[in-house]
């Protein structure tokens, strides 16, 4: 019977949802995480391997002498070096589009926060400050209604285009920078344009491109300076394409008015990432992907993936 090895299973089942569905096709052997010291160990005579986070390098590939296929429990497919698996004659499968309406939820509810401070208007409701107001109302920050804002998309793929769909629903006009540029003349108030135009007409701009040599640092000094001062700037992509440094400087500064990461370089953080003691900047434990409904359909493709595996003709496969 294959061995099966899950390499950190917990994020994405922490118990709420099963593997049973693996018996079907081996042994399974179950980790909820593993420590980079303890890979090549857990993995040197499996069948198959499934990962999500922890990475399998060349150097740990090449002990894997039985392996003939990876599994992935997440879109990107960095962890995995996909060039030597591809050598070796070993597909490697990806989950693809499975939290795009996820991810997009999370740009709105950063973007609701931003705009209109939501919890820190209740918890100083809730520590008084509406009980001793004069008035029947007041604001913390400055409110900021949508209808009629420029929202800039950075990669437009699904989930750029979800996140456009809600903007219309707001008024909101788009504007969208992708190396892939597709028919959206159904789209309301829409424009296709360069980096630099994005970032000077847009009062929000959301990142969602992929983790590329090109990407990289790309929101860095360099852009935030083409930015509005009053602009919001939201990371739900990668972490590396954020400059951590100049973002933290330029709201410590005031450069740019707030910004919402969902990712960082480093997961999780070392305790000096600037970003963590940055003003008017949110963060969240890399979360988009993690609601429950998310999770189950992300298992969904995965059992599909085995399937597919095991009909002899992989599929999702991304090397």
């Amino acid at each position: 019977m294959p061995k099966i090895v899950i390499l950190d299973a917990f994020t994405t089942n922490p118990g709420d949802l099963s593997w049973d569905w693996l018996t079907q096709y081996g042994e399974a052997e179950i980790f909820d995480r593993t420590p980079a010291d303890k890979i090549v160990e857990r993995t040197k005579d499996a069948d198959i391997v499934i990962t999500n986070k922890t990475p399998l390098r060349k150097e740990v590939i090449e002990q894997m002498k039985n392996v003939k296929f990876i599994a992935l429990l997440s879109t990107g497919y960095n962890v995995v070096d996909c060039k030597y698996a591809r050598e070796r004659g070993i597909p490697v499968s990806n989950i693809p589009a499975y939290s795009t309406m996820a991810v997009a939820q999370l740009v709105f509810a950063f973007i609701s926060e931003l705009c209109n401070g939501v919890g820190l208007h209740s918890h100083d409701v809730k520590n008084g400050g509406w009980s001793s107001c004069p008035d029947f109302c007041y604001w913390k920050q400055p409110l900021v209604e949508l209808y009629g804002k420029t929202i800039g998309i950075v990669g437009f793929g699904k989930i750029g285009q979800a996140v456009a769909d809600i903007a219309e629903a707001y008024g909101m006009k788009i504007i969208a920078y992708s190396g892939h540029k597709t028919d959206q003349s159904h789209r309301n108030n829409f424009k296709w344009g360069t980096l630099d135009e994005l970032a000077g007409e847009s009062d929000i701009i959301s990142f969602h491109c992929p983790l590329t040599p090109e990407t990289e640092n790309m929101l860095n000094w360099e852009f935030i300076n083409k930015c509005k001062p009053s602009a919001y700037l939201i990371n739900t992509s990668r972490g590396q394409v954020v400059d951590e440094k100049a973002l933290a400087e330029a709201l410590n500064s005031g450069r740019i008015a707030g910004a919402a990461v969902d990712v960082l370089s480093t997961e999780p953080p070392t305790a000096d990432n600037p970003l963590l003691t940055a003003k008017n900047c949110y963060i969240t434990p890399h979360i988009a992907w993690a609601g429950y409904e998310t999770r189950a359909r992300l298992m969904s493709i995965l059992q599909d993936n085995f399937k597919a595996y095991f009909n002899g003709s992989p599929q999702n496969v991304v090397n």
